[in-house]
């Protein structure tokens, strides 16, 4: 029996308030919150349980294209976590290219003995599973040894190394006869369908499809029945190997987003077409890879950000049409079906961030879903080899915070600072069953995090502070607010505990560049405590610096003269050096918008009262027109407390930027890899 049932006598009548959805069997009342989202859904022959599929995403998680034994385990935890379907991230059908170091291949035999135990995992829990099939082509890794890559046309990525080759009509009668075997084979493994990735101007077929990639003039080229030809003679084959009992899911750009490329109409077109062929389910996304932050949604991003694509092209079709794009709550999921605007809803980054979102939804307890922020850092370094990661999902496997195993010892444990570093750490220790105070000296949880869900594009971070201060309080974690931890205290109240320091990193502000008017540390802006006039001047133009002057800006630089002008200075040659994808992309594309002025390669000189000199290359420049200047030059970690604990002799651990300096998730991860091994 779940939270949400209870027992009744048989044929009771009830009315339940916010519930919608109400099944009565054998005296037991189960309410179901979101009736449209786990409402089951028939894909071709196929019944699946409910509307929650999740979606492609990477993981690297394989062994040179063999499913291992942590993908299993992976996608098993979201089949159990209650997940309607699942599309697996991409799996190439030929052997020559790779697209990522740890992506899965069925290009042979030899594969299905791992799609076999894959597939059966997942089913286990009653869900569906389907590959993403998928030739890389001009988007393939160019690991040593690999050949000249393809295209539709002798044009490529821009950050492509050289031009790649036409592939020929022969070779794509090759290529269509992969596809229909890769197909065949998943089905002998007991998968239930495949996807067929023609989107985003990504891939082969995606780049069949484009204008922008396809130049060509034969059959396979021209208008947009040349440039579809591909596809459908794809699915044609899979249709024909794999029979009507064999899902055929096929994911299209609605709209590419971009000047030259496919549109809303074309959308429609293609949409159209494909169900003729045999298609069984469009997976509709929007934009490419070529402009980024146009596929893969940045934090900030309105959810269901492909959902009017969606909406259009289920108007025109009568086989099911999913929308994507970051979806992570389930009202809002709820509401894109209810309101006609998809029948299904792929949502990937939530059901990576929590294994368990499914289950936690269709039962209520919405407040215990661990919250994606949509920060990316699941996919950072993913094209380096790296498996995928979750900011603020630290045990992400089997090894996990539901599974945590007891500790033998128990200890007492003071942690000082309730940042997510210090929040993560007094959580797993508490329910390792050590005994737990957390000290923070402010009158808040969340530390440095609060600051940081302050500029544009950042609000999620406080969904965070949120679900970690209700985890603290479910396992009744003692929390002292301004509570300053000083000398006598640990000589007295918390003498034998060992201590986890976790007080965060203080702005650097170099006494120097002081000596203006008006100056302020970024921190202080994003925090309230400084308010500045009407011409800024930033120094430092990392993500701190370039958030601060985001925020600041006016949303719409007119010339209006009570409009604030920023300049950011940088000392190296690009601002966010340290960071990459459609984040960055995003807010630098703002930036450029509002009018904000950026500095790069220059050295600040010399700071004074209303003046500002710095240099860059070789020469001398003067500011001396702003009347703010605002300190984003990074933090330094305050070791005085540390001094303290050696000096009294006491056992201590430290973490997150107390450490050393680095993002959310450095600091919820080492919260959670101290507390573990306590």
């Amino acid at each position: 029996m779940t939270k949400n049932s209870l027992f009744l006598p048989a044929g009771t009548q009830l009315l339940f308030s916010g519930y919608d959805k109400i099944n009565v069997a054998k005296g037991v009342v189960v309410m179901t919150k979101y009736p449209h989202l786990f409402s089951p859904i028939k894909i071709g022959e196929t019944t699946v349980k409910n509307r929650v599929f999740m979606p492609p995403i990477s993981t690297n998680l394989a062994d040179k294209g063999y499913i291992t034994d942590t993908l299993v385990e992976h996608y098993a935890a979201r089949a159990k976590g209650g997940v309607g379907l699942i599309v697996t991230e991409v799996t190439t059908v030929e052997p020559v290219y790779t697209y990522l170091p740890g992506d899965i291949s069925i290009c042979d035999d030899s594969y299905i003995p791992g799609w076999e135990k894959l597939a059966s995992a997942v089913h286990k829990y009653g869900a569906k599973i389907l590959p993403q099939l998928f030739h890389p082509a001009y988007m393939a890794f160019p690991i040593p040894g690999t050949p000249r890559l393809i295209a539709p046309s002798n044009v490529g990525p821009s950050y492509a190394k050289e031009a790649p080759r036409s592939v020929t009509i022969p070779e794509l009668k090759v290529i269509i006869r992969q596809f229909g075997e890769a197909a065949l084979r998943v089905k002998k493994a007991g998968g239930d369908g495949v996807e067929i990735h023609a989107a985003h101007a990504h891939g082969l077929l995606g780049g069949f499809l484009t204008p922008l990639y396809n130049k060509r003039t034969d059959e396979y080229g021209g208008d947009i029945n040349g440039r579809l030809k591909l596809t459908l003679e794809v699915i044609e084959e899979v249709r024909r190997v794999c029979g009507k009992d064999f899902i055929v899911d096929v994911r299209i750009s609605g709209d590419e987003y971009s000047d030259g490329g496919l549109n809303l109409n074309d959308g429609i077109y293609i949409a159209k077409q494909l169900e003729k062929a045999g298609a069984d389910m469009l997976h509709v996304s929007g934009g490419t890879t070529i402009k980024r932050g146009s596929a893969i949604p940045a934090p900030g991003t309105r959810q269901g950000s492909h959902a009017a694509l969606s909406m259009e092209i289920k108007k025109h079709v009568s086989i099911p049409v999913a929308t994507v794009g970051r979806i992570t709550e389930p009202w809002i999921a709820d509401e894109l079906i209810a309101n006609q605007k998809a029948d299904i809803c792929m949502m990937g980054r939530a059901n990576l961030c929590d294994p368990d979102f499914c289950t936690k939804a269709q039962e209520g307890r919405e407040d215990e879903i661990r919250p994606c922020i949509g920060c990316l850092r699941c996919l950072n370094g993913i094209m380096f080899g790296k498996r995928v990661a979750c900011t603020v999902n630290p045990s992400f496997e089997l090894e996990n915070e539901d599974t945590l195993k007891p500790a033998e010892v128990k200890k007492d444990i003071l942690v000082i600072g309730g940042g997510p570093a210090g929040m993560e750490a007094a959580f797993v220790a508490k329910k390792r069953g050590h005994h737990v105070v957390l000290c923070e000296q402010g009158d808040a949880l969340g530390g440095q995090m609060r600051i940081a869900s302050v500029p544009i594009a950042k609000q999620d971070l406080a969904k965070v502070i949120k679900y970690m201060s209700k985890k603290l309080q479910a396992e009744n974690v003692e929390v002292r607010l301004n509570c300053k931890v000083d000398k006598e205290m640990l000589e007295t109240e918390f003498s034998g505990y060992e201590v986890i320091v976790s007080c965060g990193a203080a702005p650097i502000a170099p006494a120097a560049f002081t000596e203006f008017k008006h100056w302020a540390t970024a921190d202080d802006i994003l925090a309230g405590n400084a308010f500045p006039g009407r011409r800024i001047v930033i120094i430092g133009g990392g993500s701190v610096g370039c958030e601060t002057a985001d925020y600041l800006a006016p949303l719409i630089h007119d010339l209006y003269s009570r409009d604030r002008e920023v300049t950011v200075i940088e000392m190296t040659d690009s601002i966010m050096a340290a960071e990459s994808g459609p984040g960055r992309s995003l807010l630098v594309q703002r930036m450029m918008k509002k009018g904000i002025q950026i500095i790069c390669g220059a050295k600040v000189e010399k700071v004074e009262k209303d003046k500002l000199y710095y240099s860059q290359k070789g020469k001398s420049f003067c500011l001396d027109e702003f009347d703010s200047l605002i300190l984003a030059m990074g933090y330094r970690p305050d070791t005085a407390f540390t001094e303290m604990l050696k000096e009294l002799g006491i056992t201590y651990h430290v973490i997150g930027d107390a450490e050393q300096v680095g993002t959310a998730k450095d600091a919820i991860h080492a919260g959670y890899d101290t507390a573990v091994k306590l």
